[in-house]
């Protein structure tokens, strides 16, 4: 068997893979981007090359035998960033696990590690492979050494063997040496000759050979600044050659018999991937390692005939949809775990089954399981009401850290070290080739994830204890997702005809906005095209320009909102742009969606998602339907009751933000004035212009209002200078006053900020958390956002978690009562009811009632109501 060496320059290597790589950092705020990129790269070159022995050389030291030679050597380069230099340890913890040999000599670079092992493996047969991003090495190149140097990143690859030398440069690889010492390299900080380029430097290489060939035949080189600069650095040349030279017979003390590889250390290897966070790498570890050690064969029953035995008092209950949308889809399986064994039911036999029915309907009976709101919607669609649900994994996970996104459960499994499951990704395929495999395999996947969620809810129950985070789940997220599974189920009702009618009125006000575009540019063109509008707008118009891409000019948004007061065509073509998505988003995309037999859409509300613990909405997005333009506010028209003679209403939260930072910060004047029912942006008018309530005027109160709301999203002074039109000076003093005005406001951002760098993270009132490792980045604009992020936080988390304990209050509060009015959407600080026209008086009163006593602060919380046969009339 031939014998493989490869040799990797390993600071090098660190150095390409930390700048080819955004900053990245695992939860406990461990920068790990270069680990990242080191990792990917082995992966490629175990796989790829196959070594049968595998050595990393580093430098050792600032300081080598050559700066003896020349002292400046390297001289000039930029200090490690401390964010790289944190990260040395991991990767050489990393080469530990995967059983990959490391060495480094005291005086000596990597580089002369690798010439002289290359050397030595030549004479023994080896073939080698040397891998770096240094292009020095490339003189080690022969025909039983390639040479591999990263360009770009770390995946693109320039293989340099002798004759691709020769092809790019017309040299042999020892002649690279004499290359370097004419024209230098400014990254070591070799001088070589001044004025020679590498053109040149080869010219006179193939020319005179070699470098001392050249010094002894100076006369006969034509040109005569050219001959001149050669002789005048001619010592200069020479040690530039010598530092370039790489050191072949460096006085290493390790043998090419120690850097045989025999394989990763693969529970190291697994251990270090989870605490670095390397998720996505834990799947593609050697196959047969995994196979053997983390997919040992699952014992299970196929069950046939439901029977009462099966089932126990706390049941692991994986439910398996394969479509995105639950609400349409159809369920492919089911799998149960629990003491008295592991079972896969064939969706068939299960839907069927009276006994599997009562058993999902049981209270008493307890069940784990992944993605509560989703089991229990797709089962009620198969008539099936799921109860029993006490422990959702994928929401403890969430809790324990909002900013992981795992999107199946194979990947929370692997974030918290259970590696018994395939992704869904490697089972069912992805995108059009995303199908059921074939029954043995895929009861085998279920019954593992029924499994790894018993033995998940151990470990995260423990979790969210150790955090004081077990109540956030229990008493406000699990009873959560079965409102909102509630909500999903009933969906909302579309008049879908007064919707195409929008459509026919936006489709005649687009053509009517285009008309006027055309006359105010004197020429038809297609408005859709950036190309095409920044030639009207910056070359025909002669507008300033504000800002270039690599294709033209930039027509986004944000610079056409600053061009607005230069031209009338500006207006219209923000208009025409809103329009536009109005009628591709949301006329023509709900009547896509809408469900055809009921005329209602089901959106779906993501619960383990975002960072603040606020809810989204997706398939379709209700809540961000565009409202300021007054056909965005008429779409709200087409939502409508689902019975005859109902309603639509509305309760919204008044300011429930800065309520919320009145009682964070502790601000005796912002408590006083939300205790009075003062209107708050006039107060804070008062206090920053130092003016009586009759002297504020409007614009005094949109700047009150403007900096209000923009302190609780930790707003700089460039952020308020551009919603106010005014200079960064200005709102600069703007806050400076705001602050000086709300010392509490003061104290509590700064405090916030102290608490997060202690503890690497902040919380809501109701204990939610945020990481935040940012916090502590020595890049200011990183560091900045993550002070802002850190004010901001708590206040949104916390009216998040408000309005979520809104939700499950009203919910008991219509059920106790026996209302049939149900609870239809959460947009924002609002939440949307239907009901029929009896129960209005009923609810006028208990819906402020619940909602303002939704949790206790030092400020009383505002609940504004309004109703009407529509979404839009209810305002």
């Amino acid at each position: 068997m031939s014998k493989k060496l490869v040799l990797i320059d390993g600071n090098s290597i660190a150095y390409r893979a930390f700048f080819a790589l955004p900053l990245l950092n695992n939860e406990k705020g461990i920068h790990t981007n270069a680990v990242y990129g080191f990792t990917m790269m082995l992966m490629k070159i175990l796989e790829e090359e196959k070594p049968t022995h595998i050595l990393v050389a580093f430098d050792a030291g600032k300081t080598t035998f050559r700066h003896k030679t020349f002292s400046e050597y390297k001289g000039g380069r930029q200090k490690t960033p401390p964010e790289l230099s944190e990260q040395f340890p991991f990767i050489r913890e990393l080469l530990t696990a995967y059983g990959i040999a490391q060495y480094e000599l005291e005086n000596y670079e990597a580089d002369d590690i690798i010439g002289t092992l290359s050397l030595l493996a030549e004479k023994e047969g080896f073939d080698t492979k040397v891998i770096s991003g240094d292009k020095d090495l490339t003189q080690l190149s022969s025909d039983k050494t390639i040479v591999n140097i990263t360009r770009k990143g770390i995946t693109d690859i320039e293989e340099y063997t002798p004759d691709h030398i020769k092809e790019k440069y017309g040299l042999t690889p020892i002649q690279i040496i004499d290359m370097k010492g004419l024209m230098g390299d400014a990254s070591d900080n070799i001088p070589g000759v001044p004025g020679v380029g590498e053109k040149t430097a080869i010219k006179l290489l193939k020319e005179y050979g070699s470098l001392e060939k050249l010094m002894e035949s100076l006369d006969q080189v034509s040109g005569k600044k050219l001959k001149d600069k050669l002789v005048e650095f001619k010592d200069q040349a020479i040690m530039s050659k010598e530092l370039a030279t790489i050191n072949r017979q460096a006085p290493i003390v390790i043998e090419l018999s120690e850097l045989e590889y025999e394989g990763a250390e693969n529970e190291k290897l697994v251990k270090m991937f989870k605490e670095l966070g390397f998720n996505s790498l834990l799947d593609k570890l050697d196959t047969d390692v995994t196979e053997t050690i983390e997919l040992e064969d699952m014992k299970y029953k196929q069950i046939d005939t439901v029977d009462q035995d099966i089932f126990a008092k706390e049941n692991g209950f994986y439910v398996e949809i394969l479509e995105d949308n639950y609400h349409y889809a159809d369920i492919v399986g089911f799998a149960i775990v629990n003491e008295t064994g592991h079972y896969y039911l064939p969706v068939k036999t299960a839907l069927a089954s009276e006994a599997f029915k009562k058993w999902a309907e049981d209270e008493s009976s307890q069940k784990i399981v992944y993605d509560a709101k989703r089991s229990e919607v797709s089962l009620r669609h198969h008539g099936i009401h799921l109860k029993g649900a006490e422990f959702d994994v994928a929401l403890a996970s969430y809790i324990l850290n909002p900013s992981e996104s795992p999107d199946d459960l194979a990947a929370i499994a692997r974030q918290h070290g259970f590696l018994i499951v395939q992704s869904d990704e490697a089972v069912f395929g992805k995108g059009a080739k995303r199908k059921i495999p074939e029954e043995t395999k895929l009861a085998e996947h279920l019954v593992r994830k029924a499994d790894v969620l018993v033995a998940l809810k151990e470990k995260l129950e423990q979790d969210l204890w150790d955090n004081d985070q077990h109540d956030l789940f229990s008493s406000l997220e699990m009873p959560l997702s079965l409102v909102l599974a509630d909500m999903e189920y009933q969906g909302v009702k579309l008049d879908t005809v007064r919707l195409e009618n929008m459509g026919e009125e936006i489709k005649s006000r687009l053509a009517e906005i285009e008309t006027k575009i055309f006359e105010l540019a004197g020429e038809q063109f297609n408005i859709n095209s950036p190309k095409q509008l920044g030639v009207i707008l910056f070359e025909k118009l002669g507008l300033p320009v504000a800002k270039k891409t690599k294709t033209g000019f930039s027509t986004s948004a944000d610079v056409l909102e600053k061009l607005a007061s230069k031209h009338k065509i500006i207006e219209e073509i923000l208009n025409y742009r809103q329009l536009g998505k109005l009628q591709s988003t949301y006329i023509e995309g709900l009547q896509k969606i809408v469900n055809k037999e009921t005329n209602k859409v089901h959106t779906r509300f993501n619960q383990a998602l975002t960072a603040t613990g606020r809810l989204s909405s997706t398939d379709p997005n209700l809540q961000n339907i565009p409202i300021r333009l007054e056909e965005g506010r008429k779409i709200r028209q087409a939502f409508v009751p689902s019975e005859k003679d109902w309603v639509i209403f509305a309760a919204d939260y008044s300011q429930i933000e800065l309520r919320v930072l009145a009682h964070i910060a502790g601000d005796e004047k912002l408590i006083d004035a939300f205790r009075n029912d003062m209107d708050i942006h006039t107060k804070t008018a008062m206090e920053v212009f130092h003016v009586g309530k009759e002297e504020v005027t409007s614009n005094m109160r949109r700047h009150a209002k403007a900096v209000n709301f923009g302190i609780v999203y930790g707003i700089s002074d460039y952020g308020l200078s551009q919603s106010l039109n005014i200079s960064r000076k200005e709102a600069g003093e703007f806050i400076e006053r705001y602050l000086e005005s709300y010392p509490g406001v003061k104290e509590y951002m700064d405090e916030i900020v102290k608490d997060a760098k202690a503890k690497g993270y902040v919380q809501t009132l109701l204990h939610r958390r945020r990481y935040i490792p940012e916090i502590t980045a020595r890049n200011f604009n990183l560091r900045s956002f993550a002070e802002r992020t850190a004010m901001n936080t708590p206040i949104q988390g916390s009216a998040a978690d408000i309005i979520k304990k809104a939700m499950i209050d009203m919910a008991e509060r219509l059920r106790e009562e026996g209302l049939k009015t149900r609870l239809l959407l959460q947009v924002h600080d609002e939440l949307i009811f239907e009901a029929p026209q009896n129960e209005i008086e009923r609810l006028k009163k208990i819906v402020p009632e619940v909602m303002e006593n939704a949790i206790d602060l030092k400020v009383p919380l505002k609940v504004d109501f309004s109703y009407g046969p529509t979404w839009y009339d209810a305002k």
